[in-house]
Order: C-alpha cells, then structure tokens, then sequence
C-alpha cells in the first residue's frame, strides 16, 4: 500500500503525494505477480458496469476451470474480491493479468455463467461472505499463484489480516498528510477488542528525492 503520513490511502489523495514512483518501484520488487483487490477500487478503475440478471445464488463452494491460457501468464491474476457477484468487464484481462473473481456462495449463478462466458475464472467460497482462506488454498493447487500482493482497499487489507493470511506488511509512506474526517486507513474493519498484530521491521528505505519511505515488516 501507499499512504500518507497519517496512514490514509484514498487514492485521490496519494496520487498527489511524491514518491508515486516509489511505490510501483516496490510493488514490482516484491515479486507477487498476482495482485489482490476489492470491489469499490475494481468498479472505479477497471470494471464496465453492474450486473443486473437473475439473483439465484450458486449456494455451494465451486470454481471455474483455470482458463486455458492462464500458463502463458506465470500464474499472474487480477484477483477482485466481488461477495455478491456483481461486476460486468470487457474481457478477461487487466493488463498483462488474467481476471479471476472471488465470490461467496450468494453470488448468482448467472453471474457465474456470465464469467464464464468471458472467459474469467472465478473462485466462490463461503456463505453469507468470501472464505479467504479457501480461496487462498484455491489460488495456490488449481491457479498455481504462489505468491501474491493485496493492494487494497482497507476492509479487504482488514479481512486477510483477520484471517492470517498476511506473511508481510509494504507500505510506501509519502510525504503528505491527509487530514479528513473519515478517510480510510491502510487497515480497517476489524472488531474494537481485535488484538494488536505485532510487525518484526525487515526493511527501511528512504527516498531522498522524494521523501516517502518503504517499510517492510514481517507479520509475527
């Protein structure tokens, strides 16, 4: 993630802020060819519109078949994590990624079908919302990902720190504040009596051309 100094991520926000750079530089330095994010951030920057079919949920766990050219993309998805099935797309990519949406066992069924007629793998898993540690186990022997970065937002972020399934913290800290009244933090969602997850500190790199700051932490 990139953030400001007071820990807010709207992308509006740290598009203003030095160090954008910065934050692609490490993103690509990790080395996560598949990328993880949520609803909100897929319907503002990559997806057509909005699904309006028949609501009749898939009502089990189930995936589709891994796409036929998903070998040719070093196990590199887009993965979007849509509970309800509710995202239309103009193909099957984002980018150099393969599209794979995560849904729960609400999502329709002619959702489902919908993708597939795309050609977009998908993942449904859990009832009333997403099973990540399913769909994690899913990525890993049918998708063959193998190492991945989630990239927000701060529910989703929030969601796989819950569930454990977060080995490392990357953050970008630019040089700016935020300051508004209700704006999203890197984390968020998590219940008032949550405990505190501890960090070990891998990394420190400052950038003296722009002032932001990588820190990697490792999750304890």
């Amino acid at each position: 993630m990139m953030s400001s100094v007071d820990g807010r991520i709207d992308c509006g926000m740290t598009a203003q802020l030095a160090g954008n750079d910065v934050y692609y530089d490490s993103l690509a330095a990790l080395d996560a060819p598949t990328r993880v994010s949520g609803r909100v951030t897929a319907q503002d920057e990559m997806a057509s519109g909005v699904f309006d079919g028949d609501k009749t949920p898939i009502g089990h766990p189930c995936h589709s078949a891994v796409p036929a050219n998903a070998a040719e993309n070093g196990g590199a998805y887009e993965v979007i994590m849509d509970t309800h099935g509710t995202l239309l797309w103009n193909g099957a990519h984002s980018g150099d990624r393969h599209l794979l949406i995560a849904m729960s066992g609400q999502a329709p069924q002619a959702y489902a079908d919908y993708l597939d007629s795309k050609g977009i793998a998908w993942i449904a898993a859990g009832t009333d919302s997403i099973d990540l540690a399913q769909v994690c186990s899913i990525l890993a022997t049918d998708f063959g990902v193998e190492r991945m970065a989630v990239v927000g937002g701060a529910h989703i972020n929030g969601g796989f720190l819950k569930a454990g399934l977060l080995d490392e913290i990357s953050v970008v800290i630019g040089p700016g504040i935020d300051g508004r009244e209700g704006m999203p933090g890197v984390f968020d969602g998590l219940a008032p009596n949550a405990p505190v997850t501890h960090l070990k500190l891998i990394s420190c790199e400052p950038s003296s051309e722009s002032g932001a700051v990588w820190l990697r932490y490792k999750t304890l």
